[in-house]
């Protein structure tokens, strides 16, 4: 059936790279999907131009679908499924080329062979589909390996990252997560697992006692001490922010409290008026004086506000205990540098074979710092700022008005710890970005009046008529857009989007002085913008006019996290688990709105709930 792949392509649509479906030909003769061709010179306007030959038409062309091209395509699929591979399976060997039938297919296309597995994305892609990986940024920090075979049975069940090491005693693959708990058991990475099998030609030669006291395996256990280490500052870092953030989150509760009172207040006053005024248009002296004094009594009596404030004690004391945790740290590693070389707590004994003993007094025992309110970072008890001994560019910014800006730390010390931070949020899973959910509301006076917002403000879709808002210095004129209502300057924000039909929209942030008229308001097209952007088949992210072409995606829900604490933005497309779309590395400086665009008829954008 090989002869059948050429036909394959002039049979496919050079709008959507797929076989035709209700094919349509132009005038210059042509073909093309009807709802590609139709979509394409929608959004295009006049003169209409044929994809493929430019060729342009003044009026736009009355089509019919080509039934013969039809029935050509109809009969390709049904060859395509008939085919039945006649070769039969033979068990690959380590160092021969892969048969054809153990080749691992690419996930994009399902028809060429991979060339590689990403290890981030957890899929198999050929050449054509690999070149993203190369070509864009938002690809650079994948890594790439061999064409890997039935990527789910190679992830963790517990911890959903890919097994990349085998742990000896008790014969199973783990992943980076599980060495902390397999830590006295000396995981291997696979590949020089398999490899000692194969040398050894046994499990007993594989764990026998002079492996276990080479360099190889004194390299892994010092691995396995880091990686415990950075997983202990991980967990301290996800509690501290949690105390932040349910502090935050409690004030934030009460201020919506305060807030509702007083809109009722508000609207009881403004019903009273609109009566009153009634009352003196109907030219009725004495309902008008009894209600006049009823709105007098009712505006001059006070409202009662609680106070409502931070508690700056715990804000102290957590930070103090991430100081404390650093200083811990500094003092712990100096100690360890300032060792003599000659020191026989430091030095191994080549003669000794095959205790865990040996290896273990060769290792600088740990230094548990004393017990009391300033050693720990979970004491219940913390330090506040200004305590004795604290240097200046110890205190964060913000937190202490008094402060004064330190120069002593260089830039390089900053940009290191943002690359950190984004590090680790790129490698977050969904329940863990959930924990930065924020609920976003659609503001009504941003909405073009091509943009019908529904389901209390939470859905945008295109209008079949004109909603006729009425004007305001924020509404949108030009592009069929709307702005969330609340905008977000420091913190950490995270919201999803649902997409459906998902040809022609956008989402993204956008700062509150952007451009509402003109080319030059839509997202992405200037320097107050970021977004993501379905156009037909294809994905771009935009900013300042600058165009990234981004692999397709069949994930219908988008994540937006938005940290502007740290300065960047990431795009992730949400299905069964979530992936990297693209991100921003931006020092932001004006507070961000959530943005959206939509265009086609049908085109429905929704805001999701965290569950």
């Amino acid at each position: 059936m090989a002869e059948l792949c050429p036909l394959a392509e002039e049979l496919s649509c050079s709008v959507c790279l797929e076989l035709f479906k209700e094919p349509v030909t132009t005038p210059c003769g042509h073909n093309f999907c009807g709802s590609c061709l139709d979509e394409t010179w929608t959004v295009q306007g006049p003169p209409y131009r044929c994809p493929q030959c430019r060729d342009s038409f003044a009026t736009r062309p009355t089509l019919q679908k080509n039934t013969v091209l039809c029935a050509v395509v109809g009969q390709f699929q049904q060859a395509e499924q008939a085919r039945v591979p006649t070769d039969e399976w033979t068990p690959p060997t380590r160092s021969g080329a892969p048969s054809p039938a153990s080749q691992v297919a690419c996930d994009h296309c399902l028809k060429e062979a991979a060339v590689k597995t990403c290890l981030v994305c957890m899929a198999s892609f050929c050449q054509e589909h690999l070149r993203p990986h190369f070509d864009s940024p938002a690809f650079q920090d994948h890594p790439l390996q061999s064409p890997v075979r039935d990527l789910l049975r190679r992830k963790c069940p517990l911890h959903s990252r890919l097994r990349e090491f085998f742990c000896l005693e008790h014969g199973e693959c783990i992943c980076h997560i599980c060495l902390v708990e397999h830590k006295a058991c000396a995981p291997v990475p696979l590949g020089q697992a398999s490899a000692e099998l194969e040398v050894g030609n046994g499990w007993c030669e594989l764990r026998g006692g002079e492996w276990g006291v080479g360099e190889s395996r004194k390299m892994e256990q010092l691995k396995q001490e880091y990686m415990e280490m950075k997983t202990l500052i991980d967990a301290a870092e996800a509690m501290s922010t949690r105390k932040l953030k349910e502090e935050e989150k409690r004030v934030s509760s009460k201020f919506d409290s305060i807030y509702q009172v007083l809109l009722k207040k508000k609207n009881e006053m403004q019903n009273l008026k609109a009566e009153v005024e009634l009352s003196l248009a109907m030219g009725d002296e004495f309902e008008f004086l009894e209600k006049a004094a009823k709105l007098q009594g009712a505006s001059t009596k006070p409202v009662f506000i609680p106070k409502v404030e931070l508690d700056h004690e715990l804000i102290k004391g957590v930070y103090q205990g991430a100081v404390d945790l650093k200083n811990e740290l500094k003092t712990s590693l100096k100690r360890v540098l300032e060792k003599k070389p000659e020191d026989p707590s430091g030095s191994g004994d080549a003669g000794d074979h095959g205790t865990d003993s040996t290896y273990k007094s060769s290792r600088p025992t740990k230094k548990i710092p004393p017990a009391g309110p300033t050693s720990s970072p979970t004491s219940s008890k913390l330090p506040t700022f200004g305590a004795p001994g604290q240097s200046a560019d110890m205190k964060p910014p913000g937190l202490d008005a008094s402060a004064k800006p330190t120069t002593s730390q260089p830039n390089s010390t900053s940009a290191a710890l943002k690359a950190k931070v984004l590090e680790n949020f790129l490698a977050k899973s969904r329940p863990e970005l959930l924990e930065y959910f924020v609920k976003v509301t659609l503001d009504y006076n941003t909405a073009h009046n091509k943009v019908a917002l529904t389901d209390n403000y939470s859905t945008a879709s295109v209008a079949d008529v004109p909603q006729h808002y009425r004007p305001h210095p924020q509404r949108f004129t030009y592009c069929s857009q709307v702005l969330g209502l609340h905008c977000y300057k420091k913190g950490i924000q995270y919201w999803e989007v649902g997409l459906q039909k998902n040809n022609f929209c956008g989402v993204g942030v956008c700062y509150g002085s952007m451009e509402r008229q003109g080319p030059e308001s839509r997202l992405g097209r200037n320097s107050t913008s970021w977004c993501v952007e379905w156009f037909n088949s294809k994905i771009s992210a935009w900013h300042n006019n600058v165009e990234k072409t981004l692999p397709t995606t069949k994930a219908t829900r988008v994540g937006v996290l938005l940290n502007c604490d740290h300065g960047f933005l990431i795009f992730f497309a949400v299905s069964d688990r979530v992936h990297v779309l693209y991100k921003f590395r931006v020092d932001f400086t004006e507070a961000l709105y959530p943005a959206f665009w939509v265009f086609s008829v049908g085109t429905v954008l929704s805001i999701c709930s965290p569950k």
